[in-house]
């Protein structure tokens, strides 16, 4: 009894200090952003744009980033089969997107990730959901080809996996485009300590204090769904624009 007691005593001081751990990737649509619901402080250190996040356990957004992960770990598995058995891999999808990871396979730090963005960017049509609101798989993307900007976001963050590339350093980020006056997303990765932007509406990637027209809304980290705390983004953003 002691030692439950003392094992559930050190899980509430993790907690309380912001080192939460999270479990698989899921998938994104930013297109309907609702409340969040009840959140927890996890922390303010690394993420993207450098603002507090809290990690939120409902809502219309940490929802669908759940339903989506059923998917999202086929399609890992599949094209895993497929990366083994070239030969004998039944969707042409999975070859597509694996190409585009073996050029990125053979190339470092920042050139694969750039390879990765702009590799993306080009296999894929813009196209919305319209009001229907769908959040596609990777291997649903390639297959249609075409999908919304978190589309693009979620088949980097799977090709970057594949190709290497750590989990705890990549991140969706849903974002208010202030000039375009519409919520975007993106994905994010982390290199040497910074982290750069890929975007479906550019080929070079920038790092994220340069994304001035950006105010970060939401970031996702694998099952996990973060909000950014308003005030320092709205400080953040001001300032970044100040300069």
């Amino acid at each position: 009894m002691e030692t439950a007691a003392r094992s559930r005593a050190w899980r509430a001081i993790l907690v309380l200090c912001g080192l939460v751990l999270f479990g698989s990737a899921a998938e994104l649509r930013a297109g309907t952003l609702l409340s969040p619901g009840a959140g927890a402080l996890v922390r303010k250190s690394a993420e993207p744009f450098g603002v507090f996040a809290f990690a939120i356990s409902s809502g219309n957004l940490q929802q669908k980033w759940s339903a989506l992960k059923s998917r999202l770990d086929d399609d890992m598995v599949q094209l895993a089969l497929c990366d083994g058995d070239r030969d004998n891999c039944a969707s042409p999808a999975a070859l597509k997107l694996l190409a585009i990871v073996d050029q990125a396979r053979i190339r470092d730090g920042r050139a694969r990730l750039g390879e990765t963005n702009r590799a993306i960017n080009l296999a894929i049509h813009a196209a919305h959901d319209g009001s229907d609101d769908v959040w596609s798989s990777p291997l649903a993307t390639f297959a249609r080809g075409a999908g919304d900007c978190e589309d693009y976001a979620i088949a980097k963050m799977a090709a970057l996996r594949l190709a290497g590339v750590a989990a705890e350093d990549l991140r969706i980020v849903v974002v208010r485009d202030v000039r375009a006056g519409e919520d975007h997303a993106i994905a994010a990765a982390k290199l040497d300590g910074r982290w750069l932007m890929l975007d479906n509406r550019r080929m070079a990637m920038v790092e994220d204090d340069a994304a001035r027209s950006y105010q970060p809304l939401f970031v996702l980290y694998q099952s996990a769904v973060m909000k950014y705390v308003d005030e320092p983004a709205r400080l953040s953003m001001a300032s970044a624009e100040a300069h």
